[in-house]
């Protein structure tokens, strides 16, 4: 027993009469009587009754006809649902997102946005720090991610800036450099904080902006001592509030009101800077693996092409 035959055997059904039935179907009458008769020997039972100007089901065609309108009504509904999924209407994306990454407003307004256009996909949001990325991305246990700069780019993985942001300096607001601020945001310049203790994000956790960092002092004439290592940049702004340092954050990181600090520009020179980028596997664009990531990332990328990003 085939579907087609099922599809015969309903088409038929309704219509109560083969030659109807066989214009439905676009095929010839006797091959479509044939196939029902088939049909009926493979079931060992009489799905109809002849009569002179049409067919009518019997008791037992009756029965298997409500039965089989409920099979391939489910089949239609399954082929839906596979060619949604498919398209990347319906599935679940894992992003990933960097603490800093997160507060970069462009970041979860790409993410509402494709929410509103697609609310049956769901999305899970695993914070990561940069060494965490390629790991997750490469076990397939994220699908994409957004951070600030990659660790290393390796073989597979694609990295795209999205976009490019001054670095501020958080101080203490009790910091000397401060009592003479008029403005909102006061600017400091960095060969001022030679003296301080730096708090920086661990190495390994974000190798590129920490190095950028020690470069920048460097530039400036001086090597900073490192105080404190922490895991995220929010770890690194509770303890400068807690008089402990001083630290860096992109300036978008500055929505994040905490009591006690004082976001400052940076003078220039230097020119610190806080890229954002989208990164996933390869092979996920073109939705062979998850085509709801593959539509978010397509998604993002003119979403950020369409705002003038990078």
């Amino acid at each position: 027993m085939e579907l087609r035959h099922l599809r015969y055997f309903l088409a038929v059904a309704e219509e109560g009469q083969f030659t109807r039935a066989a214009e439905r179907l676009a095929m010839q009458q006797p091959p479509l009587s044939q196939q029902i008769r088939l049909l009926e020997e493979e079931l060992g039972f009489d799905l109809f009754m002849r009569l002179p100007r049409g067919v009518v089901l019997t008791p037992a065609g009756q029965a298997f006809a409500q039965d089989t309108q409920r099979i391939v009504e489910g089949l239609q509904q399954a082929a839906e649902r596979a060619k949604r999924i498919a398209r990347g209407e319906i599935g679940t994306i894992a992003i990933g997102l960097t603490s800093s990454a997160s507060f970069h407003p462009l970041t979860t307004e790409a993410i509402r946005a494709f929410r509103r256009l697609h609310p049956d996909v769901g999305i899970d949001l695993p914070d990561l720090n940069a060494a965490e990325v390629n790991e997750r991305l490469a076990s397939g246990l994220v699908h994409v991610a957004f951070l600030r700069k990659p660790v290393e780019r390796p073989a597979g993985l694609a990295f795209k800036m999205l976009d490019e942001e001054p670095m501020v300096v958080v101080l203490p607001d009790s910091h000397p450099l401060l009592k003479r601020r008029r403005t909102a945001q006061p600017e400091v310049a960095l060969d001022t904080l030679a003296d301080e203790d730096f708090i920086l994000v661990r190495r390994p956790g974000a190798p590129g902006m920490y190095a950028d960092i020690l470069t920048a002092c460097r530039h400036a004439g001086f090597s900073p001592h490192i105080a404190r290592e922490v895991p995220r940049m929010l770890s690194g702004i509770k303890l400068v509030a807690a008089g402990l340092g001083v630290t860096f954050v992109p300036a978008s990181m500055q929505r994040y009101s905490q009591v006690g600090v004082v976001y400052c520009r940076l003078k220039k020179p230097p020119t610190l800077t806080a890229p954002l980028h989208i990164s996933y596997a390869e092979a996920t664009l073109g939705g062979s693996s998850n085509g709801a990531a593959s539509l978010f990332i397509e998604f993002v990328l003119q979403h950020y092409r369409s705002r003038g990003a990078h």
